[in-house]
């Protein structure tokens, strides 16, 4: 290995390059050219004393030493994140910038009013909003704030508990006038029903409180929640809704309310080192009180 070590730039493209899986894909994602990106792989080859990725038919594959790298390699790629961040916020006052990370449907459902309100009161603050089911690390920075639905366990975090959304079984009024209201839990054998494709480990503790909610029994199976929610709105069949949301869609009813009622634990958490920073601050409380008034139907 040289003694001088690589700059980022060809860390990023490395990292662009193992998720493209193409010199092509990695320069449209970085706004470069191809051979721009194959210099950059090969003055890191040249760097490290490494091969990094194999010609297949289906493209490039990265190698055992690639595969080691590339953690290491995400890492990198979080901390100069953060930096850009935490730089963006110098000066008086809240500005700068302050990535949040929650699921796809609280994303999308719950946090825009949120997050509206915020840019109405601080104008200079620039929020990053990552909808994902992942669980992101905040001790890596991957993002500064995270809504999450299981208790945190790293100590370092500071942590706002919310409290419990509540999910229910849901129908659209067109879907019952259709095909008629289930009398019994029993009777949802003979209706579509909106379920998982892949079994989760939030999907397995489900199972043990919905049993008769099995993959084979779904008329439409799908892993992203907001497809999900989109087709029991649009009338397809019966599924899962946040109670939450139900009560914005007067359309939606729900069935077997003292039969079933599942919950999601929900919090809010950022690393400790962030609580006094006030762009992350305000954004996290505004996340406690937004979701708080969600959570009990305010």
């Amino acid at each position: 290995m040289e003694e001088t070590s690589p700059g980022w730039e060809l860390y990023r493209t490395f990292l662009e390059v193992t998720r493209a899986g193409s010199l092509s894909g990695a320069a449209r994602s970085l706004g470069l050219t191809q051979p721009t990106v194959g210099r950059h792989v090969d003055a890191l080859e040249h760097a490290l004393g490494l091969s990094l990725f194999m010609r297949t038919q289906q493209g490039l594959s990265p190698t055992e030493a690639a595969l080691a790298l590339r953690p290491h390699a995400e890492a990198l790629e979080a901390t100069c994140a953060a930096l850009l961040r935490t730089a963006s916020s110098q000066g008086e006052g809240v500005r700068g910038t302050v990535r949040v990370t929650a699921s796809d449907v609280v994303s999308v459902e719950v946090l825009p009013s949120i997050i509206a309100n915020l840019n109405a009161k601080y104008p200079n603050l620039t929020i990053e909003l990552v909808p994902s089911n992942r669980m992101h690390d905040l001790l890596r920075r991957d993002a500064d704030i995270a809504v999450r639905m299981q208790r945190p366990v790293q100590g370092v975090l500071v942590a706002r508990h919310i409290g419990a959304i509540e999910l229910g079984i849901y129908a659209h009024r067109r879907y019952l006038k259709r095909r008629g209201t289930p009398a019994s839990l029993a009777e949802l054998a003979n209706h579509a029903l909106i379920g998982y494709d892949r079994e989760t480990a939030f999907i397995r503790s489900m199972k043990q409180q919905v049993p008769w909610m099995r993959r084979e029994s779904f008329a439409l199976r799908t892993d992203n929640d907001l497809t999900a929610l989109a087709v029991l709105r649009a009338g397809f069949g019966i599924g899962v809704c946040q109670v939450g949301l139900a009560r914005r869609n007067r359309a939606l009813v729900r069935l077997f309310e003292n039969e079933v009622a599942l919950q999601l634990d929900t919090w809010v958490a950022m690393h400790e080192g962030l609580r006094d920073t006030p762009r992350c601050r305000v954004v996290f409380d505004a996340l406690v009180r937004g979701l708080d008034e969600y959570v009990n139907g305010h």
